[in-house]
């Protein structure tokens, strides 16, 4: 029986690959990045990294950065099974666990993996509360001084999902923005204490980009430097425009957001964050 199901959630993790490749191909993508070279298909980025990004957001950074020397965290739930295959078959690596279950394992593993290869977390899975950073990141950046880069994603009034995170699907042919925070250090060899501040605040900051790339997704309008994110792997073509670094003061939030974000007109700063 174990057999057969394993097979099953191959074939629907084949399926399910080639659906996300398919329906997330028909998108708008603008980003705007604090330091360009955080992407790692950008020409001057160098050492590992640890991304991580609201679970409710998982499919844009699984269709563009396949392929890009990224393991995936991802739990042990029977729910994630399919996921597992699909973000394999998408040019992820993966490592199943998470704080309620297998986490001493999975952490073993991500110490080994992060030798050698980025790391990609949504800090509020498996299971939530939504948009509430866990302190396993926190913990990870600190022990092994890898630095955290930020995702805020939004799409223009995507479908949700009557589930614990409101998994946003976009329509077709709208817009995906991405507002990317730069490396982000935490001190080493903190104590709880101190994990718990600098997990208040990544998790605020990481709420305000998403704010912030939600307003403008469903606002349009254009930002000063943006670029358009391609579907790449490492060893592909590089974009000129890449190479520019995007001043904060570009990044401000755009007038009648709504979502998280504490008031119209608030700005993701990264500067606030320490």
């Amino acid at each position: 029986m174990k057999i057969r199901l394993r097979s099953l959630n191959k074939t629907a993790g084949l399926l399910a690959a080639t659906t996300v490749r398919q329906w997330m191909s028909t998108l708008d993508y603008k980003a705007a990045l604090y330091e360009p070279s955080v992407d790692p298909v950008h020409p001057q980025y160098s050492g590992q990294k640890i991304y991580i990004f609201w679970h409710e957001y998982i499919l844009a950074p699984l269709f563009l950065r396949g392929h890009c020397n990224l393991a995936m965290l991802l739990s042990r739930h029977q729910d994630a099974e399919i996921l597992s295959y699909a973000a394999g078959h998408l040019g992820f690596e993966f490592v199943r666990g998470s704080t309620s279950r297998g986490g001493t394992s999975a952490l073993r593993e991500l110490l080994r993996r992060s030798r050698h290869m980025n790391l990609t977390i949504t800090p509020d899975g498996p299971r939530g509360p939504r948009r509430v950073l866990a302190q396993g990141p926190i913990y990870l950046a600190s022990k092994l001084q890898m630095p955290l880069v930020l995702l805020g994603i939004g799409y223009d009034r995507p479908w949700r999902f009557n589930s614990w995170d409101r998994f946003a699907l976009p329509r077709p042919y709208s817009r995906a923005r991405g507002v990317i925070s730069p490396a982000l250090r935490i001190p080493p060899g903190l104590d709880r204490e101190g994990i718990e501040h600098y997990r208040r605040q990544v998790e605020h900051l990481l709420n305000r980009l998403t704010c912030e790339a939600e307003a403008w997704a469903t606002l349009g309008g254009r930002k000063q430097q943006e670029l358009s994110p391609r579907r790449e792997s490492l060893g592909y073509g590089r974009r000129e425009d890449r190479r520019h670094r995007i001043p904060a003061p570009h990044l401000a939030l755009p007038l009648g957001s709504q979502s998280l974000c504490e008031s119209p007109g608030d700005e993701a700063d990264p500067a606030d964050w320490s």
